[in-house]
């Protein structure tokens, strides 16, 4: 049976952010992940997570960029420097933090040489990183203009190419609807390769509203984690009925 976390970045933002975990471990969230945890002190997390219990499941790579600029350049021709420099602090926050799984985001480009920039960051991020789970994620191009993996097929190829073992997919129910409008089929042909889940509702990203999605989670023996990464319509814990 999967188990469930929330996505802290997005839920419970009606409290302060070290609020939240507490918060969470209440509604009956057995784990959380926070999008970008750069931002609050390491040991006031640290605190949080042993005092509720809840596993650190989450997290995502690179730090945020406050300037505008882009987030997630992995896939970038000519930011190898930076994408390996930010890896190792990214790397580093996940280690201390204890996290299950790290991100690391393609970014936009629709530049010829991506792909063999993205295969050989990930090659590089996946050995320097050997006791990590790193994960890519499809992520469609009407929320994240231009963003490059934004494509299940060229996403199972690519970690063919990389082949390593500590290299998985990242599977959100929101955007394989908005790729290719068919969750359940999507699910079927790429769920082997699947290291973590989040869901959120269709069009509107607010609750899941897909119960047939989690009820096939739970026939194909699904142990992993499904993460609630979505807008609450109001106060998030008038939404959780999902989870029940």
């Amino acid at each position: 049976m999967p188990r469930f976390c929330a996505n802290l970045t997005l839920l419970f933002t009606e409290l302060p952010f070290l609020d939240r975990f507490a918060a969470a471990s209440a509604a009956g969230f057995a784990g959380v992940e926070v999008l970008f945890p750069y931002d609050d002190p390491v040991p006031e997390m640290l605190d949080r997570l042993d005092r509720t219990g809840l596993p650190l499941v989450l997290m995502n790579c690179p730090p945020p960029n406050y300037t505008g600029g882009p987030r997630g350049f992995a896939a970038v021709p000519g930011l190898e420097d930076r994408f390996r420099t930010d890896f190792r602090r990214a790397a580093r926050y996940a280690a201390t933090l204890g996290a299950k799984h790290l991100h690391v985001m393609a970014g936009a480009t629709d530049a010829p040489e991506a792909r063999a920039t993205f295969v050989a960051n990930l090659a590089w991020a996946a050995a320097a990183a050997r006791k990590l789970s790193l994960t890519i994620e499809p992520i469609n191009r009407h929320d994240m203009p231009g963003y490059y993996l934004a494509d299940y097929g060229l996403a199972l190829d690519i970690l063919e190419e990389v082949g390593a073992p500590n290299l998985h997919l990242q599977f959100d129910s929101y955007h394989a609807e908005r790729i290719t409008g068919d969750v359940l089929g999507t699910w079927d042909r790429v769920r082997p390769h699947v290291a973590h889940v989040q869901v959120g509702g269709y069009g509107s990203r607010h609750e899941p509203d897909d119960p047939g999605f989690l009820a096939r989670l739970d026939a194909d023996g699904y142990a992993g984690w499904v993460s609630g990464e979505y807008n609450p319509r109001d106060r998030t814990e008038d939404g959780l009925g999902w989870i029940k």
